[in-house]
């Protein structure tokens, strides 16, 4: 199957995918798994391996094609998402969130709640998953509105897009790590962390906006409630956790690992070689730099008197991370089939169209996939597993013009974007929000669903005009 009937087929794939994800409620791994099986066999590709003659060449049947994919997405980055979201767990559950989120309040000041909150969440999101960023800072959300006053509503969609940013924007969240190991980017995180702090910056200005604006629009009970009625302080909220860590040690988890792979980069940039470099170089591969972020984390754990529940805690952060494991590797299964049916070709031999849509497509296809189907990890891995590497001559990403680490990594932001527009009724966290802020359904649409938009085409917008000068 070649040209026009193989688009549609794709189209026609990807449409039964999302109905069967958000309408029938089939698990996204069975769903993307199913989908690349028909989509395998309604294009052509052999059932079985088909060894090479003197006048054809070799070709993979079905089931090589599916375990390499699969496999190979688990060995480019699995790892990474357990380290990334262990790092998580323990900053979570020794007070080091906490400890972070003040900081930033010594360092911002009480007279700019929202900005206070908004960053806290940015901060604290970028290991933790935001569902679980927004419940632990909750609290502080509430304590920092009774004591400035502010708006209700616009301290939860300030928390709200703070957290989100990070989550779908930089590693080592699970969606962008494996959107990186997807886009040939495993080696080079520092680069899409990087890329991801720099399109937070429109993206979490025009969110402060939105929130500073519909906060005067909508008001909630918790804006009528008697401000002298005081349910929980910040203190009582410290107490909770005893003794909190040090701003060092808190930060640790996240900042070693990123010191040593920018380190690692810098020397393979400059080409320096020697013993010592060799060390720099192991210590900043990836898998290496977030295990000694966790064993900061485990420090943290042993001088909070919790080093007893490490095991339960990592039993716990398996049992989360299992689902995103196995989701991302059957994206990979699914660019795996893309990549051996022929698309690719088809759209090299139309590259002038495809050139047109470029940096926005991965924007386009993650929104679809968004939207309709809640998850922001699941739109963020799909699309890209359906993308490629940036490395391989037979992905999309390359057919679309992605051909450089940067390009990529812009890329892997758009996917970002596209995960966050919008959050609705079919995404847990618009509950989670709506619900701790104490919002209406409708209101929620109006804050929630409408700042995620907002969001969505601020950091698009970035990450075209950063794209323009590559």
């Amino acid at each position: 199957m070649t040209g026009i009937p193989l688009i549609i087929t794709f189209v026609i794939s990807i449409v039964i995918m999302i109905i069967a994800i958000s309408k029938f409620k089939v698990h996204p791994f069975l769903a993307i798994m199913g989908i690349a099986l028909l989509l395998a066999i309604v294009v052509g590709i052999p059932l079985v391996d088909i060894a090479a003659t003197d006048t054809t060449p070799a070709r993979l049947g079905i089931a090589t094609i599916i375990g390499a994919g699969f496999s190979g997405t688990f060995s480019s980055i699995g790892i990474v998402i357990i380290l990334g979201a262990l790092v998580g767990t323990l900053l979570e559950r020794t007070g080091a969130a906490i400890k972070l989120a003040d900081m930033v309040v010594n360092l911002v000041g009480k007279k700019r709640p929202e900005l206070a909150i908004m960053i806290m969440g940015w901060i604290v999101s970028i290991p933790v998953f935001c569902d679980s960023g927004f419940v632990i800072l909750d609290p502080i959300r509430k304590a920092l509105r009774r004591r400035t006053q502010a708006s209700s509503v616009a301290m939860t969609v300030a928390l709200s897009a703070g957290l989100y940013a990070s989550h779908v924007l930089i590693p080592p969240t699970p969606g962008p790590i494996a959107a990186a190991g997807s886009a040939g980017l495993a080696d080079n995180l520092i680069l899409v962390m990087g890329m991801g702090a720099l399109i937070s910056i429109p993206t979490l200005i025009a969110a402060y906006f939105y929130a500073l604006y519909i906060g005067k629009k909508v008001k909630t009970v918790e804006d009528d409630e008697d401000l002298s009625v005081v349910s929980q302080t910040y203190e009582q909220l410290v107490a909770e956790y005893g003794k909190l860590p040090s701003g060092f040690a808190a930060i640790s988890p996240i900042f070693m690992p990123i010191f040593l792979m920018a380190l690692s980069s810098v020397v393979v940039a400059f080409k320096m070689t020697g013993d010592y470099i060799t060390v720099i170089r192991f210590l900043g591969n990836p898998v290496i730099a977030l295990t000694v972020g966790l064993l900061f984390g485990i420090y943290l754990l042993f001088v909070s008197g919790k080093i007893g529940e490490f095991n339960a805690l990592t039993n716990d952060t398996l049992k989360i991370v299992g689902p995103i494991l196995f989701v991302t590797a059957a994206g990979g299964v699914l660019g795996r089939v893309i990549a051996s049916a022929g698309f690719v070709e088809y759209i090299k031999a139309n590259a002038a169209a495809i050139a047109t849509v470029g940096i926005f497509f991965p924007f386009i296809i993650s929104a679809i996939l968004k939207t309709a189907q809640g998850s922001s990890t699941v739109a963020i891995v799909t699309t890209a597993g359906i993308l490629g590497s940036y490395a391989a001559t037979d992905s999309l990403m390359v057919a679309l013009g992605l051909n450089n680490p940067v390009l990529a990594a812009l890329a892997v932001m758009a996917i970002g974007a596209g995960a966050m527009t919008v959050s609705h009724a079919n995404d847990s966290y618009f509950w989670v929000v709506t619900n701790f802020g104490q919002m209406k359904a409708e209101e929620g649409y109006l804050t929630q669903t409408a700042v995620t938009l907002v969001m969505g085409i601020a950091a698009m917008a970035g990450i075209f005009a950063v794209s323009l000068f590559f």
